[in-house]
């Protein structure tokens, strides 16, 4: 049976980019989007996950309050804490981003697709 798992996002960063590494070595880079709803008083909140290349960029480029565009596929984390409860965190692993505004006349439009990887 087919399937599919794709996501597209057009929202602004609300917090910087984050980079950390696993512990293999891998760079992951995480920030967060809001994306407005038309009707809607509130934003819809996405925790995006960007790697290797692609989250070098996203940390390089990327800043609080910048519109982009992001592709990718969405990830269920479960983990159970110390008291033995399950916990759920589901994020958007990048794939492709291509900012949308111009901070300065300097920067030129960058899209960049990336390859994911898992820790």
């Amino acid at each position: 049976m087919p399937a599919l798992n794709q996501v597209q996002l057009i929202g602004n960063l609300g917090r910087d980019p984050e980079t950390r590494f696993t512990p293999t070595g891998k760079k992951v880079c995480h920030f967060t989007l809001a994306v407005n709803r038309r009707g809607a008083n509130e934003p819809d909140w996405f925790l995006v996950e960007a790697w290797d290349r692609l989250g070098e960029v996203c940390q390089q480029y990327l800043s609080k309050g910048r519109l982009v565009y992001i592709s990718g596929r969405l990830k269920t984390d479960r983990w159970t804490d110390d008291k033995g409860e399950m916990h759920y965190r589901t994020q958007v692993v990048a794939r492709q981003m291509q900012m949308l505004d111009r901070k300065s006349d300097e920067e030129g439009e960058v899209a960049i697709e990336g390859e994911e990887a898992e820790s």
